[in-house]
């Protein structure tokens, strides 16, 4: 394909071209578009279960729905919206930081996207076939074992088949900075955001696979009679909640600290400065890495481990807030003496610091295990942790979307819009949240669908519920901005904001190939070294010539669209046998097509230097 024929594809082959594509940049748009679908839809059930709150005694909800919407509310936003919105932005930024053309793996990385996108589908499916599942987004076990209707069935298989998605793209990203990088990008040049990556990737590689056991067990024990759970028949139930924090506490900072990369990428532009402490940055990113797993039975200091294992949880819960805190003081010392810009990128990672840092002492105080026994299923959790992920993951979620819209998209987000969204967001967040902590102390438990009068508890719900409205309206602002922008949006240049980093160094949106020439890397903050000390662009490690790329193919979304047919088959064949023809026909066909990747040839295409000579021209 030419440069020329790829540039004049007519409306009608779009659609094909996204079902088709292996390009990270379109990849990153499907991840956008998926997960921001799956961030409105859960940001629905909020909205829901804050209504149901409202006032006491409410029947807004009957109380089964009310646990269907708590349950669906906390799987999607973390497994549906805030990891794959955080994998587009990865797709999108990660390649052009290190100076490569793709990633590693550009078909595995399109099988990636649509195993999240029909796992999401087929989880959604439960509120349309019985009911959705009702066990909480933990689903602990016995409720989920016992829980009638295929409501958790539908979570098993559906988190199974996204899961296997989000542990593709680790794989994909951590091969990618291994091997891909420019000349002379070593791994203490890299950006903060492609480190995080990186560090990400492998919490990834080595979190997700005690979540897939874990499901794995509890699909045998409600689908095949096993008793892995079951305490009657010699399981153990408390097991599950091994599993399952061993995956969700690293999960955490799987989710955070990619929003850690961006904040540090942004003070450091808007700022005019080389990020503060680079070093001490990069390693405080693997020591939190590193003593996120050694902290996941803080979640179960009430389940009756004993004393010794809830003091050395205590100890190490207490230990990762050292690793944070140098980041704060070092984001801090960045802005320092800077020359700011404050714009809507800047103003949500302005916002971060103060809320993460609330979210963060909360922390310490459940670290505790004395007083988590006090704080234990109680609303002041429930404000900590959405302090934790609405004040950094989502923060910083809408910080890089602002920040390098321009670099995806070729527009400028609109900046009256963006303002105005961020302090209905900011505002409601607080409101929301802040009042959250008192109702817990006030002993108001979560995931009670009503509570009482005179309990003292209306004021503090009611405020809640309205700043939960307000952040609803700064969410839809922020859709209002994106359809705005690419309507009549300002044509973004290659470098808006006067960046520091490769991304900027190319024309906005990228060319499919990224970058004609790799790029030599000179230092820290490249672009910004050949500003300051170079000739104002980057300098090429290698002189002009034919660019190899890959070819799309549409096997990545039949092999998962077989997949979606197998979860079908597996949830009901326990009510009818005639359903494991589903399976058999749904694995049959991921199947076939792992044969024909296996077998066929896939050359892709080359760019001749004479194409890209005549461009340039």
């Amino acid at each position: 394909m030419s440069i020329a024929a790829a540039q004049k594809k007519g409306f009608g082959a779009v659609i094909w071209d996204y079902l088709t594509t292996v390009d990270h940049k379109k990849i990153a748009h499907l991840y956008l578009f998926g997960g921001g679908f799956f961030f409105l839809l859960g940001g629905l059930e909020a909205l829901f279960i804050r209504i149901q709150l409202i006032k006491p005694e409410n029947d807004f909800l009957s109380a089964g729905l009310y646990n269907e919407m708590i349950t669906m509310h906390g799987t999607t936003m973390i497994f549906l919206a805030a990891m794959p919105l955080l994998l587009g932005i990865m797709n999108a930024i990660m390649p052009l930081q290190i100076g490569a053309r793709d990633v590693a793996f550009p078909f595995l990385n399109s099988l990636g996207f649509w195993l999240f996108m029909f796992g999401g589908v087929l989880l959604n499916c439960s509120w349309f076939l019985g009911g959705a599942p009702d066990a909480g987004w933990t689903a602990y076990t016995p409720l989920s074992t016992t829980s009638p209707g295929h409501g958790v069935d539908f979570y098993i298989l559906g988190l199974q088949i996204s899961g296997a998605g989000t542990l593709m793209g680790g794989i994909n990203f951590l091969v990618t900075i291994v091997t891909m990088r420019a000349p002379g990008m070593t791994y203490m040049r890299m950006p903060l955001f492609t480190w995080t990556t990186f560090v990400t990737s492998v919490l990834i590689l080595f979190a997700f696979p005690a979540l897939t056991v874990g499901l794995f067990l509890l699909m045998f024990d409600r689908m095949f009679g096993s008793a892995f759970f079951e305490v009657s028949l010699g399981g153990n139930a408390v097991i599950w909640q091994h599993l399952f924090w061993i995956f969700g506490h690293p999960e955490v900072y799987i989710l955070i600290l990619p929003a850690f990369g961006v904040f540090s990428d942004i003070f450091a532009t808007f700022s005019k400065k080389r990020l503060f402490g680079y070093t001490a940055m990069v390693f405080a990113t693997i020591l939190i890495a590193f003593l996120g797993f050694m902290v996941w039975a803080h979640h179960m200091f009430t389940v009756g481990l004993g004393p010794v294992a809830n003091a050395i949880f205590a100890i190490a819960t207490m230990a990762i807030a050292v690793p944070t805190g140098i980041k704060i003081f070092n984001w801090l010392a960045t802005m320092w003496g800077g020359s700011i810009t404050i714009n809507s990128a800047m103003l949500w990672s302005l916002a971060f610091i103060p809320s993460f840092t609330i979210g963060g002492m909360t922390g310490v105080m459940l670290a505790s295990a004395v007083a988590d026994y006090q704080y234990h299923d109680s609303y002041f959790v429930v404000a900590h942790f959405h302090y934790v992920i609405v004040g950094g993951v989502v923060f910083g979620i809408l910080a890089a979307l602002h920040y390098w819209w321009p670099k995806m998209f070729g527009k400028i987000l609109n900046e009256a819009l963006g303002k105005l969204s961020f302090w209905l967001f900011f505002i409601g967040f607080h409101l929301t949240f802040f009042i959250q902590h008192f109702l817990g102390l006030m002993g108001m438990p979560r995931r009670y669908w009503v509570f009482l009068e005179d309990q003292g508890l209306d004021i503090g719900n009611l405020v809640s519920t309205i700043g939960a409205l307000l952040m609803g309206v700064g969410g839809l602002l922020f859709v209002i901005n994106i359809i705005y922008t690419s309507v009549k949006g300002e044509k973004a240049p290659a470098d808006p904001w006067d960046g520091r980093t490769l991304e900027w160094a190319i024309p906005s949106p990228p060319p499919f190939y990224n970058f004609k020439q790799t790029p030599l890397v000179r230092g820290l903050d490249p672009l910004w070294i050949e500003k300051t000390e170079g000739k104002g662009e980057m300098t090429a490690a290698e002189p002009l010539g034919d660019i190899h790329m890959p070819d799309g193919s549409i096997l990545p979304f039949i092999m998962s669209l077989g997949f979606f047919i197998a979860g079908f088959g597996f949830i009901y064949q326990v009510d009818q046998k005639a359903w494991l023809v589903a399976v058999f026909a749904g694995m049959g066909i991921a199947l076939a097509c792992m044969l024909i990747r296996s077998l066929k040839d896939y050359h892709g295409f080359h760019i001749t230097k004479e194409e890209l000579e005549r461009e340039a021209d």
